[in-house]
């Protein structure tokens, strides 16, 4: 994997870096991450810590790369300036690179020119033939050369793409591309074939939008006697509008959906399926990483473009949060509720028992760990939020404020406030009013959660605990009843 840390690392990136660390575990490879930092403009370090913090969030170790080492280290491409000069110096030895004195706004003068006469904007070759007293001529100038390959201008490049077969590009198409910039510094194709080669890659595992660059990259090995790798061009990650996966479509960096409350396994378990089937059991999704390292196979990749589907990652991520332990999720789901000003920066004692018994209720209803403040806020607000809706069906029925009272005197005088004998109080008091429990049920869900759904009533009721039930029944019907309504002495 070898990302450039240009900004925020995106989730077509994780899906690579996924597929490469798959390909490697399943064939007992080594899986190499190298960070290409040759475009020091746009390169920054904000951008290198995602790539680490996002990699390490997902569990993709890797074997050889930053802060691990290795026997071709360093593996940050800034670090390795002297080798790529001596690759040139050898390129412009043999007559298979030449320097190039061109600025930049002649090169874009030019491409202009090109395209307005309905060209193709490439290098035009022009310091090609250039004579050594030319040369000497333009260097008093001061101008700093590039190196350029010198690419053939017949025949065909082709490779065997894993996942898309044979592959051909005319040798015409191409220019005589730069290998070496002005500054120094090589460029992607060119940096990129010497350290595939110095490290002794085996395959390269990278988007589609890479395809165009292999014939420059092949010929670029065969120049210099290098062993070239198998390639394998994985399909783009595609909106619900089949564009190309953008901003536009939602969050796209790795991260934010960390911070949104997906867990790591979920995410990569969704990630593999990207344009990838596992061959067998094909209506099963859930899949752990031992099991996807098992069955990974580059064969089974698809040609077309894989959909990012939203609303299919948080039902995966909502599956994942009911199989995990009750303590992991109440300790991911801490920093949710207290951003949301539900608890405070230290627990009180009891308090991280309390929350796991209401997370063990709600976490059905949770897809993101950030739904916790949403799902369980009502066991943690003194004052609660009533849906308006819920108030008014449940109010508008003769008697509730008189059976609401009755509830809260019976459940007042419980000395056992377990969930199966609030359940026989109340289904008993139902019976006594000749009502159906229902009509007892959906008036006492609204006064203890202001909402008409969420979790079975009365093991919401046994972790709410008999003070805040007693409570807020008595609250409730102060303030959603009339005095007219409410029984004497009341």
């Amino acid at each position: 994997m070898a990302p450039s840390p240009t900004g925020p690392f995106h989730v077509g990136s994780a899906r690579t870096a996924l597929f490469n660390y798959l390909f490697a575990r399943h064939h007992g490879g080594v899986f190499i991450l190298r960070i290409e930092d040759t475009d020091l403009a746009r390169s920054t370090e904000e951008s290198l810590s995602s790539i680490y913090e996002g990699l390490n969030w997902l569990g993709l170790e890797w074997d050889e790369g930053p802060g691990r080492g290795g026997k071709y280290a360093p593996y940050v491409q800034s670090a390795r300036l002297e080798l790529y000069r001596e690759f040139a110096d050898s390129l412009l030895a043999k007559g298979l690179a030449y320097r190039c004195y061109c600025t930049a706004e002649e090169l874009q003068r030019r491409r202009e020119q090109m395209r307005a006469a309905g060209k193709d904007p490439k290098y035009d070759g022009r310091c090609r033939e250039l004579t050594a007293s030319q040369r000497a001529r333009l260097e008093q100038q001061g101008r700093k050369p590039a190196v350029r390959f010198l690419a053939p201008r017949e025949g065909e490049t082709r490779f065997e793409d894993i996942i898309r077969g044979e592959v051909s590009f005319a040798n015409n198409e191409l220019d005589d591309f730069v290998i070496l910039k002005s500054d120094g510094f090589p460029t992607y194709n060119f940096a990129a074939v010497v350290d595939d080669a110095m490290m002794e890659i085996t395959h390269v595992i990278r988007g589609e939008d890479g395809i165009s660059n292999t014939p420059r990259q092949i010929l670029l090995y065969e120049a210099m006697e290098l062993p070239v790798p198998r390639f394998a061009h994985l399909p783009l990650l595609l909106g619900k509008d089949r564009s190309k996966l953008s901003k536009r479509h939602g969050s796209t960096a790795l991260l934010e959906f960390r911070d949104r409350g997906i867990l790591p396994e979920a995410m990569l378990n969704f990630l593999a399926l990207l344009g990838w089937s596992p061959g067998e059991d094909e209506g099963r999704e859930i899949f752990s990483k031992e099991e996807l390292i098992a069955l990974f196979d580059l064969t089974r990749v698809n040609k077309s473009g894989a959909i990012f589907d939203l609303e299919k990652l948080e039902w995966m991520n909502g599956q994942y949060l009911r199989a995990i332990s009750l303590e992991r999720l109440t300790t991911l789901s801490l920093p949710y509720l207290r951003e949301a000003g539900l608890i405070g920066e230290r627990l009180r004692d009891g308090e991280q028992e309390y929350l796991a018994k209401a997370l063990a209720l709600g976490r059905e209803r949770m897809r993101l760990l950030s739904d916790a403040p949403e799902v369980i806020g009502f066991f943690l607000r003194e004052e609660i939020e009533f849906e308006e809706k819920t108030v008014e069906r449940v109010t508008r029925e003769k008697g509730t404020a008189e059976h609401l009272e009755k509830l809260r005197q019976r459940l007042q005088a419980l000395s056992d406030f377990s969930k199966e004998k609030i359940e026989e109080t109340l289904r008993t008091l139902a019976e006594e009013l000749g009502i159906p429990a229902s009509a007892l049920i959906h008036p006492t869900r609204a006064a203890l959660t202001g909402r008409s759904v969420g979790p079975g009533l009365f093991e919401l009721m046994e972790v709410l605990g008999k003070e805040r039930c007693v409570r807020r029944l008595a609250e409730f019907r102060r303030r959603f009843f009339s005095k007219a309504e409410l029984p004497v002495g009341n």
